[in-house]
């Protein structure tokens, strides 16, 4: 039997450890690399990452934009999904809601009778929400609401139903401005000041990298996608103005007229409450 010096028992011991300890540390690093298994964009500095995300989502044909918005109009949530040819969702002003829908150039607006009662549809507009060039020319539909209709008699009849909103009414170019997943995104995605990298992280189980305009973001901070295609997650807008989350890039969704027993055409103008 041979009996090992307590230098040599020592040695051994130690080596098992140290190998352990390198193989641990090289484990650790591989795992600690937050650009492993991305699309590299991780990688790029602030403005390339900026510009990708800007690119990404100049070419998506469909996303979905939820969040709130805060203006010196007020405060108000948005939950649409949009494509080039329309949109469909709801808009929330001063705890007020209703229900947007295009199709095309057709604008439809439904709200509760509570809401016909007590608001201007666009009451509530921030003074920077989005808006778009109005057209000209109205349809016709199944009912005729009138002009003389007033108060809680046209409530009633515009309750939980589709009004068209007329082309020649000032709120279509405002209500549409909600509808327009270009200007939604060109008004939403767009940094100020000096663009710099900021944290990883993982939104809605999506692993993004964040760009901000400004040292401490007060240009806008911007989630950008590290799976995929890098379309934009996140956008925070400087100023504590508002959170919108974008999702659902390139999945369509169908979007059609309502039917007639849902609409009604009131006319030239929306009522006013």
């Amino acid at each position: 039997m041979t009996v090992l010096r307590p230098s040599s028992r020592i040695r051994r011991a130690v080596l098992p450890l140290a190998l352990c300890a390198g193989l641990m540390t090289s484990l650790t690093a591989c795992a600690s690399d937050p650009d492993e298994g991305t699309n590299g964009v991780g990688k790029l500095d602030a403005m390339a990452i900026e510009k990708k995300a800007q690119s990404a989502a100049d070419a998506a044909k469909a996303v979905r934009l939820s969040g709130t918005l805060v203006s010196k109009g007020g405060t108000y949530k948005l939950n649409m999904r949009l494509k080039q040819d329309g949109a469909s969702g709801s808009v929330t002003i001063k705890n007020s809601t209703f229900e947007l829908l295009r199709v095309g150039d057709e604008l439809f607006l439904k709200a509760d009778a509570a809401f016909w009662e007590h608001e201007d549809p666009t009451s509530g507009e921030p003074s920077d929400a989005p808006s778009s060039g109005s057209g000209s020319g109205s349809g016709s539909s199944s009912e005729s609401g009138g002009d003389s209709d007033s108060g809680s008699e046209a409530a009633d009849k515009l309750d939980d139903k589709y009004v068209k909103v007329p082309q020649d009414d000032p709120s279509y170019k405002q209500l549409r401005g909600f509808t327009d997943m270009d200007l939604l995104l060109d008004g939403l995605i767009g940094l100020h000041g000096d663009v710099a990298k900021g944290d990883y992280d993982r939104i809605g189980g999506v692993r993004t990298i964040n760009v901000r305009g400004g040292e401490d973001g007060e240009g806008g901070s911007l989630d950008v996608s590290l799976e995929g295609t890098p379309f934009p997650v996140r956008f925070a807008r400087g100023g504590g103005a508002g959170v919108v989350v974008l999702s659902e890039w390139d999945r369509d969704f169908p979007l059609a007229e309502p039917a007639k027993g849902q609409t009604v055409d009131y006319g030239k103008q929306l009522p006013r409450g």
